[in-house]
């Protein structure tokens, strides 16, 4: 079982699906299906069933999905090493980072970063912050950048901080809202994890329920800030957001939120690392990078 090998495993099981797994191993579906049935006949055993529902992985299967991914990280941790032995700048830099991060931030960040060092590539998977933490844990990523506040015991530098804002099309009485419609983005499900966590709707309910003795009046639920936004621009109700997603530009009224201690509520973004891989040039530049508050 060569690397090509690992990879299409690991690709399989997170889709549960021939077809979405050939796209993203960008080959046909008959192809795949054909270096299954090869990986089966060299082991001997089934490694999926076809069900109605997409592809299911048998008992063999996980293990050899378990064992390609030990195989895939070991893989990558003696690239990067052989390359870190000459202190060069270069090879690929696996990171992980929150959506909205992906999106406003990192790409410019990235231009400057290859600018700097050119024989750099990046490998970057835009998922859910505990998803990235999962992928650290696994040593899948060199570097995560989360949102929230979430348990990681090594290296970890705050990014940005910013406020949590109400927004509202026109100005409206604090006193009024449980009676006002509140439009609000209902945080996508992901499996249970180890992790705990201070998310961001848990931290807007603790401000609710220090003022408020009865709940908002939710008449929308949508699946982006973005969407809450454009709705909230329609005079459709109020929203509340992180401050990224607001900008004057908008002509909405915002209110940042503070607790009655007078702490204000904020979103914090996160970088987290091992210390460990700082013996990687590739690494450690970057590292160094992200922290200088002039790049």
């Amino acid at each position: 079982m060569n690397e090509k090998d690992c990879t299409m495993l690991q690709i399989l099981a997170e889709e549960q699906s021939l077809t979405k797994a050939a796209e993203r191993l960008y080959i046909t579906q008959p192809a795949l299906s054909y270096r299954i049935q090869q990986l089966e006949k060299d082991f001997g055993v089934s490694i999926i069933v076809k069900t109605p529902k997409g592809a299911r992985l048998t008992p063999e299967g996980k293990y050899l999905v378990a064992y390609a991914r030990k195989t895939l990280a070991e893989l990558h941790k003696l690239k990067d090493h052989i390359i870190s032995l000459r202190n060069e700048v270069k090879g690929t830099l696996r990171l992980g980072v929150a959506s909205y991060y992906g999106m406003y931030k990192l790409p410019p960040l990235l231009k400057k970063f290859k600018e700097d060092y050119p024989d750099v590539k990046f490998n970057v998977t835009s998922a859910l912050s505990p998803e990235i933490l999962d992928l650290l844990h696994q040593e899948e990523i060199h570097v995560g950048v989360i949102r929230g506040e979430y348990q990681w015991f090594d290296a970890k530098c705050l990014l940005q901080d910013e406020h949590i804002y109400l927004i509202s099309k026109d100005e409206i009485d604090l006193e009024r809202l449980p009676d006002l419609p509140h439009i609000w983005n209902k945080a996508p499900r992901f499996k249970a994890m180890s992790t705990v966590q201070t998310t961001f709707s848990e931290t807007v309910q603790a401000w609710w329920y220090e003022r408020y003795t009865e709940p908002p009046m939710i008449t929308m639920q949508v699946d982006a800030y973005e969407t809450c936004k454009e709705m909230v621009k329609q005079g459709l109700g109020y929203a509340i957001v992180p401050g990224v997603f607001v900008s004057p530009e908008d002509g909405l009224h915002t209110i940042p939120l503070v607790r009655k201690s007078g702490e204000p509520l904020k979103r914090n973004t996160w970088m987290i690392y091992r210390d460990s891989t700082l013996e990687l040039a590739i690494v450690d530049r970057f590292v160094q990078f992200m922290k200088d508050p002039y790049k």
